[in-house]
């Protein structure tokens, strides 16, 4: 499991350099910062599970107010998402960062199981 940590925190340090261009940087930089730290402590057998529960909240919440979004993306035939995003196409930035959200609260719910399954703080 310490090899699969340290991976997912490389991966969110990746995340959060290539979202200086991203139309709210701050924001996601800031997710995956966190995304990359926890990792980081997991990779070192700290589960603190009132942040891991915490953070699920905090992304269940956000996937919530993104849902429309990514449904109406679904809806539109799902068109691609690697393509920029236009003023009249903001459902591809939402439906992105709807996506980059659920990456995290799978994340955070494997190492919340981790934790819990190791029974380590």
């Amino acid at each position: 499991m310490r090899i699969i940590n340290i991976v997912l925190a490389i991966l969110f340090t990746l995340f959060a350099v290539v979202q200086y261009n991203d139309p709210d940087p701050w924001l996601w930089i800031g997710i995956y910062l966190f995304m990359a730290i926890i990792s980081g402590l997991a990779a070192g057998n700290i589960y603190l599970s009132w942040i891991l529960r915490g953070g699920i909240v905090g992304c269940l919440i956000g996937l919530g107010m993104l849902l429309p979004d990514f449904i109406d993306w679904l809806s539109t035939g799902a068109e691609s998402i690697t393509q920029s995003m236009k003023a009249e196409k903001p459902h591809i930035e939402l439906t992105r960062e709807f996506l980059g959200l659920l990456i995290c609260t799978i994340t955070l719910g494997f190492l919340l199981w981790q934790g819990e399954r190791f029974k380590v703080r």
